[in-house]
């Protein structure tokens, strides 16, 4: 269960913690907090000291609704971050991006990760990551993030799910992805209500049988604030009880903006598992 990120090797039968950093001016949790290199590097640097193995680099939001962002200004956002923190941080860079050009760029500049919420579908991102080298996570999504909340609707939501990671994977591996570097997101809150979000929470250890290991969000997500009735900044709480189920079924990454308080939940939840 090794998995190799440019410089650093990690156990993925154990549960790390990613940090979120959005540098974009619209994310929908800390848009335009840390756009600026200078903030972007100071919050980094803490997540790295609150314990994240992974600081997450994305240069285009993801939320419902968001604004595109041209190939020149994603690189423009993303690259100075990723170099900075390759040089002086000792974090794995993962970069949040379905843009070929993006992972090429932020590969050569010390990512280790290319975590993809359109699974590799745009063009030249297959050959892209084939070409990087490095993981690769493939997500789901059901349709795209402008419009993917308008309607989702599926028959069966783990099965169709499973089938689609699958289907990814298998075109991955054939475009020169090795296999052993997928690494694959159920895609929390990305065309989906939030009675598919709970089914896949429920059920999570189904997708970990796919043979990979699994990456989590939703930290902050509007699914908890559907279930809670809170705001985005007061759902750590459920944040926190969302990522310890992630870790008890098995999820070997997880992502967030509040990496201390989840490195804690992530501490009990293994300790448990251990001891069973």
């Amino acid at each position: 269960m090794e998995m190799k990120f440019a410089r650093r090797v990690l156990d993925m039968s154990r549960c790390h913690v990613m940090g979120v950093l959005n540098v974009t001016p619209d994310s929908f949790s800390d848009g335009g907090r840390f756009n600026q290199l200078d903030m972007a590097l100071f919050r980094a640097r803490q997540m790295v000291s609150d314990g994240a193995a992974f600081i997450d680099v994305g240069g285009e939001s993801t939320r419902p609704g968001a604004a595109s962002v041209s190939v020149q200004e994603e690189l423009d956002r993303v690259c100075p971050v990723v170099e900075a923190i390759s040089r002086e941080l000792d974090a794995i860079v993962s970069v949040d991006t379905s843009t070929p050009a993006v992972m090429t760029q932020a590969v050569e500049l010390g990512a280790g990760l290319v975590n993809d919420v359109r699974a590799l579908q745009r063009d030249g991102a297959l050959a892209a990551a084939a070409t990087a080298g490095v993981p690769v996570c493939i997500m789901h999504i059901q349709g795209e993030p402008k419009t993917m909340q308008d309607r989702p609707e599926y028959q069966n939501v783990m099965r169709e799910v499973g089938e689609f990671l699958s289907q990814r994977v298998r075109v991955a591996v054939q475009a020169g992805v090795c296999a052993e570097n997928i690494i694959l997101d159920p895609g929390f809150g990305f065309g989906k209500k939030l009675e598919h979000n709970l089914r896949l929470l429920a059920s999570l250890e189904q997708l970990r049988a796919l043979g990979h290991p699994l990456l989590v969000g939703m930290s902050r997500k509007s699914m908890l604030g559907n279930i809670t009735g809170r705001d985005v900044d007061e759902r750590l709480p459920a944040s926190l009880a969302a990522a310890t189920i992630s870790a008890m079924k098995g999820a070997s990454i997880i992502r967030v903006h509040d990496v201390r308080e989840t490195i804690d939940a992530v501490k009990v939840a293994t300790a448990v598992k251990e001891a069973d």
